[in-house]
C-alpha cells in the first residue's frame, strides 16, 4: 500500500501530516482517554547535499541522504469487540498481533551505527515525523489495550503506528573536475544505497463503524479491518471478543515470514586464492605529516595496526593496488600487503559490526576485500578508504603506534580518516 508518498523538503507534506495527527487526536478524545502529546519530531542538523563543497579532512567521511520516503498507517495488533449496554465501562482486551514493523537500514535490523542512526534521523525530518532511530520491533509491544467504552456496538480495538519507509543514498568527498578545467573537492553521491524501515510511537484506541475519522489515519485504517458491510459487523453479539473476519484471517496470512537467522544479511564468502593484477607502484598508506602508516600482520589473528616505516618493515607497510578499476572518478581497488601476501578485508563474522578491524587474508573474488579510494585534487596525495561490501570508511581512534585500522560507519568526523597515498 502506498496511500503516501513524501519528499524530502516539502512543505505541503508536512502540513499534511500535522493536520492528520491532530484530527486523529481529537477523534481518539471522543471514544476514549485523550491521546498522549506526540514527540517532537527530530530536526535536521547541518548536513552535506550533493555538489556543496568539501575538504581534504572528508576525504574519509560519509554522510546519508534521503532520495524517497512513504508514510502509511499501520495497524499492529487488532482485536474486534462488542460492548453491551451492560458491559460498558473500563475494559482490557487482548489483541492480536496483525502486522510486525522492525527497525533497518540497509540489510541490518541491528541499528548501532552512526550512519544508520544518521539516516532515520533524515527520514523523520524528510516527513516531519519523530521515528524509532534505535533497534526496535513492534512484536515486543504488548498486546493489551485497556480501553473505556462508553457507547455499546461493535468495535476494533487496535494498535498501530505510521510506517515509514523509504531509500537512501551515500555521500562521499571526492574531486571533480569543473567547467573551467580545474579541479575541487565536492560531495559527490558514492556507492552505499539502500532502503530503511523505521515507524512513529504506537498509538492505541477503539473505533466503530459508524464513527467518522480522519480519511489517512491510524484509526480510518484500524477501522478498515472491521469490515463495516460483513454479517459479523451487523449482527447482535454477546459482549466480548468477536472472531476475525475472513478480511482479517487472509490479512494475517499474507503477513511475510520472518527470515531465518542470518539470512537477511548473508555475507559473501571467498572463493579460494584469486589472481590478481596489481599496478607495479608500492605505496603507504601514511597519516598526513606523520611517520606512521598502515602495517599489515605477521599473524593472522592480528590486524592491520599503524607502524613506522623501518629496515625491519620487511613490506609490511607497502601496499598495491590490483585489479583497478574507475568510475566517476572513484578508484575501486583491492589492496594486496608486499610484506604477507595477503589482501586487506573485513572480517565476514565482523562486516556489520561498528569499528571492526581491518585485517588481511587470502585473496579472493570479495567485495569484502574490495575497496573506494576518495582523492584530494590531482598534486595532492590524500585519500579516503571505503569498504565495498559494508559501506564503512576506514580510520583510527587515536594517533598511537599500535594502533588498529577500524570500519566507521560514517567515517571519523575528525579528519583521521584522511591518509596520503604515497608511492615509495
Amino acid at each position: 500500500m502506498r496511500p503516501i508518498r513524501l519528499r524530502s523538503g516539502s512543505r505541503s507534506a508536512g502540513l499534511l501530516i500535522a493536520v492528520t495527527a491532530t484530527a486523529t487526536a481529537l477523534a481518539v478524545t471522543a471514544i476514549g482517554p485523550a491521546a498522549a502529546p506526540a514527540a517532537a519530531a527530530p530536526t535536521e542538523t547541518a548536513s552535506p547535499q550533493p555538489g556543496d563543497a568539501c575538504t581534504t579532512a572528508d576525504l574519509g567521511t560519509r554522510h546519508p541522504y534521503i532520495t524517497s520516503t512513504e508514510v502509511s498507517p499501520t495497524i499492529t495488533h487488532f482485536k474486534g469487540w462488542y460492548v453491551t449496554e451492560g458491559t460498558t465501562g473500563e475494559q482490557a482486551v487482548t489483541t492480536t498481533t496483525e502486522t510486525t514493523i522492525t527497525v533497518s537500514v540497509g540489510l541490518d535490523d541491528k541499528i548501532d551505527a552512526s550512519f544508520a542512526v544518521d539516516a532515520l534521523n533524515k527520514a523523520g525530518v524528510s516527513v516531519g515525523l519523530s521515528v524509532k532511530m534505535e533497534s526496535s520491533t513492534t512484536n515486543t509491544e504488548s498486546n493489551a489495550v485497556t480501553w473505556n467504552f462508553n457507547r455499546p456496538g461493535y468495535y476494533g480495538v487496535y494498535k498501530g503506528t505510521k510506517k515509514v519507509t523509504g531509500t537512501y543514498g551515500s555521500l562521499n568527498c571526492n574531486r571533480a573536475q569543473q567547467t573551467d578545467g580545474s579541479w575541487a573537492l565536492r560531495w559527490t553521491e558514492g556507492p552505499g544505497s539502500g532502503s530503511f524501515t523505521t515507524y512513529t510511537t504506537l498509538e492505541e484506541g477503539a473505533v466503530r463503524c459508524q464513527d467518522q475519522v480522519p480519511a489517512g489515519s491510524v484509526m480510518a485504517k484500524a477501522q478498515t479491518l472491521l469490515d463495516c458491510g460483513s454479517p459479523t459487523a451487523k449482527a447482535a453479539h454477546p459482549a466480548g471478543a468477536v472472531a476475525p473476519t475472513a478480511k482479517q484471517r487472509q490479512d494475517r496470512l499474507a503477513q511475510p515470514t520472518a527470515p531465518a537467522p542470518g539470512t537477511s544479511a548473508e555475507r559473501p564468502r571467498a572463493l579460494g586464492q584469486a589472481a590478481l593484477a596489481c599496478q607495479s607502484t608500492a605505496y603507504k598508506i601514511a597519516v598526513p605529516g606523520k611517520p606512521l602508516s598502515w602495517g599489515a600482520p605477521l599473524l593472522a589473528n592480528d590486524g592491520v595496526r599503524l607502524r613506522p616505516s623501518t629496515i625491519f618493515s620487511a613490506h609490511l607497510d607497502n601496499w598495491r593496488l590490483c585489479d583497478v578499476t574507475e568510475n566517476n572518478g572513484v578508484l575501486e581497488a583491492t589492496l594486496w600487503n608486499w610484506g604477507n601476501g595477503g589482501c586487506a578485508t573485513i572480517a565476514e563474522q565482523d562486516a556489520s559490526t561498528e569499528r571492526a578491524i581491518l585485517t588481511t587474508a587470502s585473496c579472493a573474488e570479495d567485495d569484502l576485500q574490495r575497496f573506494y579510494i576518495y582523492r584530494d585534487v590531482p598534486g595532492s596525495t590524500s585519500i579516503g578508504v571505503q569498504n565495498k561490501y559494508t559501506g564503512s570508511m576506514m580510520g583510527h581512534d587515536r594517533y598511537v603506534d599500535g594502533e588498529f585500522i577500524r570500519q566507521y560507519s560514517s567515517g571519523r568526523q575528525d579528519g583521521t580518516g584522511t591518509y596520503n597515498l604515497t608511492g615509495v
